[in-house]
């Protein structure tokens, strides 16, 4: 049996612009958008290098989650950009344009190199090299 995740998804208030966020900083590849109008759901499948995909998801009735980053839950997502100069890169970036830089960049007790930012609409975005 070959089982490997296919793709995560996410629900943002701003489809394009969290379409926008990951192609910018992330290159990723999007979908055409789908749209189903009978609901007003609407996603794109975002493809990144290695295969890994996101699936980002809005529709009118989305709620809130409460926002404590110490929850249950998923709680990150992480993206390996190959040395600690592009983490390093990267973070000031972010941090550039906006972006509040949550932890790093540093060396983390388990030995990774990584940073975390509060990315589009305050999602956290980990980067490791």
């Amino acid at each position: 049996m070959d089982i490997r995740i296919d793709h995560v998804a996410l629900y943002v208030r701003d489809l394009k612009g969290a379409k926008e966020f990951f192609v910018k900083y992330f290159q990723a590849i999007p979908s055409e958008q789908y749209h189903n109008a009978k609901t007003g759901f609407k996603s794109y499948f975002l493809s990144f290098d290695g295969g890994a995909r996101l699936e980002i998801m809005t529709r009118p009735e989305l709620q809130d989650q409460d926002e404590k980053r110490m929850r249950t839950g998923f709680i990150h997502l992480s993206f390996r950009v190959g040395d600690s100069g592009m983490v390093d890169k990267l973070t000031s970036r972010l941090e550039a344009d906006g972006f509040e830089v949550v932890s790093g960049p540093r060396v983390t007790g388990d030995g990774y190199y990584e940073s975390q930012i509060a990315g589009f609409e305050g999602n956290v975005i980990e980067i490791t090299e």
